[in-house]
């Protein structure tokens, strides 16, 4: 533990599948807070949503929910590097579109899951994930 926690050890490789697992179910979980009033307030939203690329209001909210609540259980272990691309996207636009003209305040968030995501990309599902029950024989040398 000493080593761990003072000249920087690395975890245990038993240990990483625990830390992926984590990750993903953390920022999974947190993002589905932010599709959930956007699912309640629908009828609403579908009219004022921001539409950054052109695309309409509505379907602009369409393809946020289906980022931030489909793609978000996704990433809990199932597809998840493939999950995941649309949240990174998503985060992007939100970050550099949207929010383009606002003071870093109003972009954090998005850049903070931004973040995240990327590294969700980077790690991928790890052991403890329905993606190594799906793809066993990319698993078989682990």
């Amino acid at each position: 533990m000493k080593k761990f926690l003072f000249i920087g050890a690395p975890l245990p490789p038993k240990a990483y599948g625990w830390v992926a697992l984590f990750l993903r179910l953390f920022v999974g979980i947190l993002m589905l807070t932010h599709a959930f009033p956007k699912i309640a307030n629908y009828p609403t939203l579908s009219l004022t949503f921001p539409d950054p690329l052109g695309i309409g209001s509505q379907l602009s909210l369409l393809l946020t929910l289906l980022a931030e609540g489909l793609c978000s259980l996704l990433i809990a272990g199932a597809l998840t590097r493939l999950a995941v691309l649309p949240l990174v996207f998503n985060m992007c636009i939100a970050a550099f579109v949207v929010h383009a003209g606002q003071g870093f305040a109003q972009k954090e968030l998005a850049v903070l899951y931004l973040g995240f995501y990327l590294l969700i990309l980077a790690l991928g599902p790890g052991r403890l994930s329905v993606d190594r029950f799906l793809f066993r024989e990319s698993y078989e040398n682990d």
